[in-house]
């Protein structure tokens, strides 16, 4: 099935560019979560557009993540979890709890999908979490979670 994606899907292309997907993949999960379009031949002229708004973006975007890359690295974010006696917590840490944890802190709101955990954070602690803010750049937040 060939399709052309409308948003960044990590391991498959960025937006604007023509994939040939599965069938199932691109139907029962790309297409729903527009995420892609089918590829028609009138799709030609959204493709142009999309990769002149991206090209723009990228530049635009590339100075502003490094700003936001040095104001992570210098926050250290502090959350508090109920746990057990040997600091294993009750449940875990998500994505969406660190990025609120650092909007709290005063740092820049994000998208918790661009953050990236190995797994999910179990136990207490001082714990490094990669923050994926433009296809060059990295930052790495420093999250440290104690006892409620």
């Amino acid at each position: 099935m060939k399709l052309v994606l409308t948003h960044e899907v990590p391991g498959l292309g960025s937006p604007g560019d023509i994939v040939e997907v599965a069938d199932g993949y691109g139907r029962n999960y790309l297409v729903p979560k527009q995420f892609a379009i089918v590829a028609t031949r009138g799709v030609e002229r959204q493709v142009d557009q999309i990769k002149r708004a991206r090209s723009a973006r990228e530049v635009r975007d590339l100075g502003h993540a490094q700003e936001i890359a040095e104001q992570l690295k210098a926050l250290t974010v502090t959350l508090t979890s109920r746990a057990g006696k040997e600091g294993r917590l009750f449940g875990s840490i998500t994505a969406g709890d660190v990025t609120d944890a650092v909007t709290r802190a005063g740092g820049p709101a994000l998208d918790k999908r661009k953050v990236q955990l190995t797994a999910p954070i179990k136990s207490l602690g001082q714990h490094t979490v990669a923050v994926h803010l433009h296809p060059e750049v990295t930052a790495q937040v420093t999250v440290r979670v104690s006892a409620a």
